[in-house]
């Protein structure tokens, strides 16, 4: 399932998002062009678990790892297709949330929501050493307040069904209901497998249970 869109015009422009997306993409085409160096720049920056776990920086040194590291790996990201399936998805669902919390209090919704995507990942694999990188944790966390502030709000939804491509409307709190399913799936899936990398789906629930429960607090103090 590919979002589109949302039925749900926020009020206001959604400047942190739209900020958040432009370092996202401002940091990857730095990437981009380091080339072979970029494979450095990740372990710098990235957050590699054993790290955070053991307290340690693993060389290449960083100036900040490897706590400061649970924020700088939320603006790198691994591929074009990583940083625009990302971009998406914060794009869809970031501009309500925002609009919801206010600027300030969305951008540290945002960042915790990140770092407690890394702290889950860390926590399941604490030995490993493949650096984690990209802002999905944080925009996990994002769909987890949208479900939360908008259950009812309409997504617009690219479906692919065998050799069939589709377009249908579902509420929110389906859509982000399946999906935490198969992030939730793919997780189980994915623990005898780490040593192949790729997605950390352990991130993907952390963030989104964290988002969740600071969406509920938010309510309760409304």
């Amino acid at each position: 399932m590919i979002p589109i869109k949302d039925i749900n015009p926020s009020r206001r422009t959604p400047v942190v998002t739209i900020t958040l997306i432009v370092i996202c993409f401002v940091v990857f085409f730095y990437q981009v062009q380091l080339g072979v160096l970029n494979s450095i720049f990740v372990k710098m920056f990235g957050v590699i678990p054993y790290e955070i776990s053991h307290g340690v920086d693993i060389p290449p040194p960083s100036p900040t790892a490897p706590y400061g590291n649970l924020i700088s790996h939320q603006y790198l990201h691994g591929g074009l297709f990583h940083i625009l399936g990302n971009m998406l998805f914060l794009w869809v669902f970031g501009d309500n949330v925002e609009d919801k919390l206010g600027r300030l209090r969305f951008i540290i919704f945002y960042t915790v929501c990140g770092i407690s995507a890394a702290l889950l990942q860390v926590l399941v694999y604490p030995d490993s050493t493949i650096p984690l990188i990209g802002a999905s944790g944080a925009i996990s966390g994002v769909l987890g307040a949208y479900m939360v502030f908008f259950p009812r709000a309409q997504i617009i939804t690219l479906v692919f069904i065998l050799f069939f491509i589709d377009i249908v409307i579902l509420p929110a709190a389906l859509w982000i209901s399946l999906w935490f399913l198969m992030q939730f799936v793919s997780a189980l899936l994915s623990v005898n497998h780490l040593s192949m990398g790729g997605v950390a789906w352990f991130a993907h629930i952390g963030g989104f249970l964290t988002g969740v429960a600071l969406a509920k607090l938010f309510t309760l103090e409304e």
